[in-house]
């Protein structure tokens, strides 16, 4: 998780830097001034790559380096079952269709439609989370 880690932080600092740069160029070339919104957001986007990155560093302290992480690891290392990975599941399309319709429902703000929207999107959730859950009693 280390260089997933290194490579948020360079987005974060490209983020930064380029919010930097935009300010400039924007503050004078355009009358208007330097354009906030885009310097805003160019901010934010590097502190949510920064707050992401030092997740993935504060884990990758504390876990098992993984071959992804060691100068000396073999592709072999890296073999073995990986998890487990539903062969089919319509879940996917039900919650991408529910989280349409919530777009949908905040887009043109009804209410009800939001309410309904919001009730499938979190059934849609519990059958993927809950799609092979046998119940405690089965082995």
């Amino acid at each position: 998780m280390k260089v997933e880690g290194r490579i948020f932080f360079l987005v974060a600092v490209f983020s930064v830097i380029v919010a930097g740069i935009y300010a400039y160029m924007t503050g004078t070339m355009t009358r208007d001034g330097v354009e906030p919104v885009g310097v805003v957001a160019l901010i934010l986007t590097g502190g949510l790559a920064f707050l992401a990155g030092s997740y993935l560093q504060f884990v990758a302290r504390r876990i098992e380096p993984r071959p992804e992480d060691r100068e000396d690891a073999e592709i072999s290392d890296g073999a073995g079952e990986l998890g487990f990975f539903s062969p089919g599941s319509y879940w996917p399309i039900g919650l991408a269709a529910a989280a349409a319709l919530t777009g949908v429902a905040l887009a043109f703000f009804h209410v009800w439609l939001l309410i309904i929207a919001l009730g499938l999107v979190i059934i849609a959730i519990g059958g993927l989370v809950f799609e092979y859950h046998t119940g405690p009693n089965h082995e």
